[in-house]
């Protein structure tokens, strides 16, 4: 009896030391593997970024197109980063077949989730395509009215320079679907300037005034023409119109300091802006 009991302990220590044997070494080639897969993202990352600079490099001297090159380095680097994770998971033990699983059952609700997302990507793939605008231009996007100078397209989002210095991201699923003015596409820039003149004031010492502000303007085109006219009747005043021309980075500060000068020629010259104004007659019986 003491024989049979003897033989049985025997036999359930040796299963107990093989099993914890067994998951002793599949816990230590699981820790082994996860260090593994945590170096090769380390390592991977701060390759992508060396890879990311030479073809950076390679572009610029290529002379390919800015506004490409900078969406080709954001495509890039994320592909680049998802491969990096995909061979991470991978070398801790997880399936491919598993993984390729995973992304096919996940990616009818992630694109049902990110169409916003997916939109702005073919947004971005459709500007590259079209180039209704580059890098450098200034553009007003009409759905949102935002405008500013183009800085950079990446694959989500346009980036956008206002004149007030102000940073802004245009999803580039609004700038494909909606209307663009580039105003910088034809190399120059109408400046458009009304100022309204008393009724009684002599028109044509106004055009004199005008033009005489319009030659001591340094930014001002020579081609085409200015255009000093009088725009429309109004109810308290002539509106006097001004058209001239300059180039698209001089023309906020052309025509900022070419209003602040008819205002100070307009005082020299004893010509009045009216303001709006009403005049009550009190009948008495």
């Amino acid at each position: 009896m003491e024989e049979n009991i003897r033989s049985v302990k025997s036999v359930i220590t040796s299963v107990i030391y093989d099993y914890l044997g067994t998951t002793g070494t599949r816990v230590l080639d699981f820790i082994g593997n996860f260090i593994i897969g945590l170096l090769i993202l380390l390592i991977g990352f701060k390759l992508i970024k060396h890879i990311i600079k030479i073809f950076d490099h390679i572009f610029e001297k290529s002379k390919i197109d800015s506004t490409l090159r900078t969406f080709l380095i954001s495509f890039l680097k994320i592909t680049l980063k998802i491969l990096v994770i995909f061979f991470a998971i991978t070398k801790i033990g997880v399936g491919t077949s598993s993984i390729i699983a995973l992304i096919g059952s996940a990616g009818v609700a992630v694109g049902l989730s990110l169409q916003g997302s997916l939109a702005n990507i073919a947004g971005g793939v459709i500007l590259l395509l079209m180039k209704p605008f580059e890098v450098g231009d200034y553009i007003l996007e009409e759905g949102s009215s935002k405008e500013g100078t183009v800085q950079s397209i990446g694959i989500m989002y346009t980036k956008l320079l206002s004149p007030e210095t102000k940073t802004i991201f245009v999803p580039n699923g609004s700038l494909s679907g909606s209307s663009i003015t580039n105003y910088t596409s034809q190399g120059k820039r109408r400046v458009k300037i009304q100022i309204g003149i008393e009724y009684d004031q002599d028109i044509r010492k106004v055009r004199q005034v005008l033009a005489g502000v319009l030659i001591e303007e340094k930014a001002k085109l020579a081609e085409p023409e200015p255009q000093i006219f009088v725009d429309e009747f109004q109810d308290s005043c002539i509106c006097m119109g001004i058209h001239y021309w300059t180039t698209p980075q001089d023309y906020w500060a052309s025509k900022w300091r070419v209003q602040e000068q008819i205002k100070e020629a307009f005082d020299k010259n004893g010509i009045n802006i009216p303001f709006n104004r009403m005049d009550i007659t009190i009948l008495s019986k």
